[in-house]
């Protein structure tokens, strides 16, 4: 038996050819525990955790799963095209994130659209003074080369404006290596790192030091780029935005209409202005 430091949503753990095999959760694929788990095995062990609680929950009780759903996953450990829950179904890409409306069952999914950039977006507490952006992006740098074996051709960049801080990970299909870790994984046990949900066996969440001084996030938020345009139509925009669109379109009706009685108004007085003049002709000519 050995112990799966990279994550602990398995079971079945042995050493074969010097390396520690074990079977992920839920979907029983081997795992390789000197490398990441694909996002896609990760998330359905997750599901798996989140199903067997020792009692059933009341019917009203509800869970802020975070985006997460049961997803159906290759052998390889990469997300199918197409996803489903019921008869529900949409497109997703390399990294499991929805890029369609959602649909009958009957929705084709031609191919799995890669991701090729991941953006990710912290804000740290407020503080007195400003970060050292350079001791700053080598604690990043260093975290995602040595943490999650990422190699450091993929770090696009690592940008602080105070209080924000973006990473930027590119990573084509065709740059990814063999065995080699994608970014989509790489992004999401960051995220469980910083939301101190860590996917690492021994549970120690990312601590975030610069010049050893602690940085407390405060919010952090993932963006993913395809290297195709999602297709969602009018009906996945945010309410905000139709709200914009509602009154910008009402406020161009509105001045057709004012622009249509005024043109009509003016009319009649044209109209009026001749009607007087050939009464007056006429009572000149009698």
């Amino acid at each position: 038996a050995c112990i799966c430091e990279k994550n602990k949503r398995v079971t079945n753990c042995r050493v074969e050819n010097s390396r520690c095999l074990c079977d992920a959760i839920g979907s029983g694929v081997t795992v390789d525990c000197s490398t990441l788990t694909s996002k896609c095995l990760l998330m359905k062990a997750e599901v798996m955790g989140s199903k067997s609680g020792r009692r059933e929950k009341p019917k009203d009780a509800f869970e802020d799963t975070d985006g997460l759903y049961d997803p159906e996953c290759e052998n390889s450990g990469a997300f199918k095209a197409k996803q489903c829950n019921g008869t529900t179904c949409w497109c997703v890409n390399t990294a499991g994130v929805r890029r369609t409306d959602k649909h009958d069952a009957d929705l084709k999914c031609n191919q799995l659209v890669r991701t090729t950039w991941i953006i990710i977006e912290m804000k740290h507490a407020d503080r007195n003074a400003p970060l050292n952006a350079e001791s700053l992006k080598k604690f990043f740098t260093d975290t995602i080369t040595n943490r999650y074996q990422l190699d450091g051709r993929y770090i696009s960049s690592v940008l602080y404006e105070n209080p924000y801080i973006t990473i930027d990970l590119k990573q084509n299909s065709s740059d990814k290596s063999f065995g080699g870790v994608d970014i989509a994984d790489v992004a999401y046990y960051f995220e469980k790192d910083v939301k101190g949900q860590s996917i690492f066996h021994n549970n120690a969440g990312l601590n975030v030091s610069i010049d050893n001084e602690e940085v407390k996030l405060e919010k952090t938020v993932v963006y993913y780029v395809d290297e195709i345009a999602p297709e969602f139509s009018m009906k996945s925009l945010t309410p905000g935005l139709i709200a914009v669109i509602v009154v910008v379109v009402i406020a161009i009706v509105a001045a057709i209409v004012v622009l249509v009685l005024t043109r009509r108004r003016k009319g009649k007085y044209v109209k009026a202005e001749v009607k007087e003049m050939n009464e007056m002709h006429r009572g000149l000519n009698a």
